[in-house]
């Protein structure tokens, strides 16, 4: 089991990012399950919706793209407002990353498994907090 991110994710949909990440992620989603915090479906829904706004997709596009998300196994879990307030809110500060990141970072810490991000900011607070990264 792994963590991954939206930026992980976003990496599978669009063809000028589906690179090596996107690839060895695959590979090990056939073989393990992710999880993700709660704000994962809506950052990545956000982030499709900017990119048909931006031209990079069609909105037929999303269909296909909602199929093959709602295939990948990835388990949603819950973020209690006092572990936001709390640990991860400390994480993003000692980190300098948004919340949003560091629940992601926070929840492999939490759970001692890999972090799956193309995000390079996020790939280096993960290295300095200890997280294994998954791809």
């Amino acid at each position: 089991m792994f963590v991954i991110d939206a930026s992980a994710t976003l990496a599978v949909c669009f063809a000028d990012e589906a690179g090596d990440v996107a690839d060895r992620l695959l590979e090990r989603l056939e073989h393990e399950r992710a999880v993700a915090p709660a704000h994962w479906p809506l950052e990545v829904a956000n982030a499709l919706r900017t990119a048909e706004r931006r031209g990079r997709l069609q909105a037929e596009d999303l269909p296909k793209l909602r199929g093959l998300l709602g295939a990948l196994p990835v388990e949603v879990v819950p973020v209690e407002l006092g572990t936001a307030m709390g640990d991860v809110l400390e994480m993003a500060r000692a980190f300098g990353l948004s919340v949003y990141d560091a629940a992601y970072l926070g929840l492999a810490a939490f759970r001692g498994i890999p972090l799956a991000t193309a995000d390079e900011q996020l790939r280096q607070a993960a290295l300095r907090a200890g997280v294994e990264l998954a791809v």
